[in-house]
C-alpha cells in the first residue's frame, strides 16, 4: 500500500468554485482507476475550518505501484501539469488501514496530520503507534475510514482520516471532500 498526495496552493482571492467545478466534471475519470485503493478529492479554502490558505490537495492510497505509475506517467495527472503547473507529489509507505464505523457513509471532511518521527525511537514501536492511532481514529464516532503511512526520507509519518461530519474529532489539517473514487478500497490492506 502506498499513500500519495500533491498540494496546489492557489492565491487568497482565487474562486475556488473553480476547483469545485473541475472535480465535478472529471473526479469519475478515477472512479475505475486499476491499482487505486482510494482518491479523495481534497479542498481546503481560505477561512473555512482555520484554513490560512486556498488549496488543492488530494489523497491517494493506492494497491499497486503499477496503478499509481500509469497515473502519474501516462494518466490523468497531465491534465494537472497541464493546468497548474507540476506539483512535488509526496509518497509514503503505507502502515495501516482501517474503515471506520461510517464506512458506507459519504465523507464530508478529511483530517491529515504529518508527525515528525523522533530520534532515537525503536522504528517497530513508531508502527505500532501508528497503527494504534489508526485503529483508535477508526474507533471514533463519524469516522469513514482512516490510515497511517511512514516517509522514510523524511522520517515523518503521516495520519489521515475521512468523516461523515464537518466536526471532526482528530487534529491536523481539515479539508473539504469534493469526491471519492475508491475502486480497489475493499483490497486494501488493514496493516501492512
Amino acid at each position: 500500500m502506498h499513500a500519495m498526495q500533491y498540494e496546489l496552493t492557489l492565491p487568497a482571492d482565487y474562486d475556488m468554485e473553480i476547483i469545485r467545478r473541475r472535480v465535478a466534471s472529471k473526479g469519475h475519470l478515477l472512479d475505475e482507476w486499476d491499482g487505486l485503493g482510494f482518491k479523495a478529492y481534497l479542498m481546503r479554502e481560505r477561512g473555512v475550518h482555520g484554513s490560512p490558505v486556498n488549496q488543492y490537495a488530494p489523497f491517494y492510497l493506492w494497491n499497486t505501484v503499477t496503478g499509481m505509475n500509469s497515473f502519474l506517467w501516462g494518466g490523468p495527472f497531465q491534465g494537472i501539469v497541464n493546468d497548474f503547473g507540476r506539483p512535488s507529489v509526496r509518497q509514503w509507505s503505507g502502515l495501516a488501514y482501517e474503515e471506520g464505523g461510517a464506512a458506507d457513509s459519504p465523507a464530508r471532511v478529511a483530517v491529515l496530520r504529518r508527525q515528525r518521527v523522533p530520534d532515537g525511537v525503536r522504528l517497530t514501536d513508531v508502527m505500532a503507534d501508528a497503527a494504534r492511532e489508526s485503529e483508535r481514529l477508526a474507533g471514533e464516532g463519524g469516522v469513514v475510514l482512516s490510515a497511517a503511512a511512514v516517509d522514510a526520507s523524511r522520517w515523518e509519518v503521516v495520519h489521515f482520516s475521512l468523516w461523515e461530519h464537518d466536526a471532526p474529532r482528530a487534529d491536523g489539517e481539515v479539508y473539504e471532500v469534493l469526491h471519492m473514487s475508491d475502486p480497489g478500497r475493499a483490497r486494501l490492506p488493514q496493516t501492512v
